[in-house]
């Protein structure tokens, strides 16, 4: 291997002079900082970061923490930071946690001991005390979830809003029976869509029917398979579906094709984010798009900021961005049967 001794016999400087180079030290000159680089990339230099920690340097590893990468919203943050990162000479390292806590924590705790610069996260429901304390002592910053226990750094979205918005624009169409699929209520992002959902039917003074919320993971969209087979066999069948999730959204759509269901003849679907497919499913899916891609880069820029100009406390911070509804051919308003039994 190439080492800092063979780049300094190549320029004729000490090896203290090219360590302080790379190191970017301010004592050595911008010409020989480059001088340095050029010789490194030329020799094929690879710094050793393992050393480097040893000495006390910071690593340029930055941690994401996700529950699941099958997730449309998860790789697209995953993208979108790995391309601000590196645009900073920082490197994104992906951890799953597949909502498992324990996982959580042995994924932290490799983060820790790797001295990694600091952790975007989206915390599973219950994070070990462990991982508490272990995020004490790394700069960190949630995403799209947050728990109390982690600090008040936070960037995500209105889920309240976003499915309080699904919600009234099938009560405007003329529903009454409308079926909820979405995550269980101890994760915040579930709680949140399924209390936007219960505020729209309020607003409007349509009973709260709990044989029509369906709640189970978000990464399943098995569970949106089996809880639409169940809602449409029920005696009184919902005449709208809105869902809390986007592989809910993709489940559900895989079931109402395999069943033969007529959309939105037989049932209306309000979707969840905005994946390239569901333009051109069936009759196009109305569904609640969500910016998700911006809110990686502002979570991103705000973090890289935090790392290179550290504060002096942990002041709150939390950005919340809102979704849209975009209107399809999946909603229509119910069966005239349907009117005149509601009215």
């Amino acid at each position: 291997m190439v080492t800092t001794k063979d780049i300094a016999a190549h320029l004729q400087l000490s090896v203290s002079t090219v360590g302080r180079a790379l190191a970017n030290d301010t004592r050595i000159s911008e010409q020989t900082k480059v001088r340095v680089r050029q010789a490194a990339t030329e020799l094929g230099y690879v710094g050793n970061h393992a050393a480097r920690m040893m000495r006390g340097a910071p690593s340029n590893v930055v941690g994401l923490v996700i529950p699941d990468i099958r997730n449309n919203f998860y790789n697209t943050i995953a993208h979108e930071l790995s391309a601000i990162m590196a645009g900073e000479d920082y490197q994104l390292m992906l951890a799953e946690t597949f909502d498992d806590r324990l996982i959580e924590r042995r994924h932290l705790r490799e983060l820790s001991a790797s001295h990694a610069a600091g952790v975007v996260i989206v915390p599973t429901p219950a994070p070990h005390s462990d991982s508490v304390n272990m995020l004490r002592d790394m700069p960190h910053v949630q995403l799209l979830r947050r728990h109390a226990s982690l600090g008040a750094q936070w960037f995500g979205l209105d889920d309240h809003r976003a499915l309080h918005d699904a919600t009234t624009h099938l009560l405007d169409l003329g529903h009454t029976r409308i079926a909820y699929i979405g995550a269980p209520a101890d994760l915040p992002t579930g709680r949140e869509r399924l209390e936007g959902y219960r505020q729209a039917l309020r607003d409007r003074s349509v009973p709260l029917r709990s044989n029509l919320v369906e709640l189970g993971p978000p990464a399943s969209p098995e569970h949106a398979q089996e809880a639409v087979r169940r809602l449409l066999n029920r005696p009184s069948p919902p005449t709208a579906v809105v869902l809390g999730s986007v592989l809910h959204t993709v489940g559900l759509l895989d079931g109402l094709l395999e069943m033969g269901v007529d959309v939105p003849t037989e049932l209306s679907v309000v979707g969840f984010g905005d994946q390239s497919g569901f333009s051109w499913w069936g009759p196009g899916l109305t569904t609640i798009s969500l910016p998700i891609g911006d809110v990686a880069s502002s979570c991103g820029l705000w973090f890289i900021r935090r790392l290179n100009n550290p504060p002096n406390g942990n002041d709150p911070y939390e950005s919340t961005s809102v979704g849209w509804l975009v209107s399809r051919g999946s909603t229509a308003a119910p069966p005239a049967a349907t009117r005149a039994r509601s009215a």
